[in-house]
């Protein structure tokens, strides 16, 4: 198994191989290039396109953007990311349809060991990320690896979720917390 097949499968991986670097180094200059893009711009679609292969005509995502490779991350119709989001997709971040996320969200897909002699170590584990259908992520909602977020959720601005969130639950705070069921 190659290091980067060891990132997707969730194990631990050298982030330091040379298929994971290229894949980075492309999507770092995709991610440069849309720096000084709107969504009006005329090749704005050909470059998120490049960026994020399968990404609905319906869903947007706004510059300025950072990602780490760019093809993990799986989006569904008609999904809006505001300006100035981080999607770290070492592991996969699936957004379902309808899902909105706030300015300055940060989806983190990578967990580095306890262990501090491992953590010297250029490793690291990447957990995928699930968010449904028609949720809201507010501004500054930061979603730690592995967590999933279930259908028609909110979660508050400037979260920090750390654990999986029901369906049709609001959840806020650091770390975020259930704090009522949505009709």
């Amino acid at each position: 198994m190659t290091e980067f097949e060891k990132m997707r499968a969730q194990q631990f991986y050298r982030f330091d191989n040379d298929e994971g670097m290229e894949s980075t180094r492309h999507a770092n200059r995709l991610c440069a290039r849309l720096q000084t893009m709107t969504l009006s711009d005329a090749d704005y679609r050909a470059v998120i396109e490049e960026l994020i292969p399968g990404i609905p005509a319906s869903s947007c995502v706004n510059p300025p953007f950072h990602c780490d490779h760019g093809h993990g991350i799986k989006l569904g119709e008609n999904v809006f990311v505001n300006y100035n989001a981080t999607m770290l997709d070492g592991g996969l971040i699936t957004i379902g349809s309808n899902t909105k996320l706030g300015p300055n969200c940060q989806l983190l897909t990578p967990n580095h060991p306890m262990d501090f002699m491992a953590r010297r170590e250029p490793q690291e584990r990447c957990l995928p990320i699930h968010i449904g259908e028609d949720c809201w992520l507010g501004a500054g909602v930061i979603v730690c690896p592995g967590v999933s977020i279930g259908d028609r959720s909110i979660i508050g601005a400037g979260s920090v979720v750390v654990k999986d969130i029901p369906s049709d639950c609001l959840a806020v705070g650091n770390p975020a917390r259930v704090v009522r069921k949505l009709k």
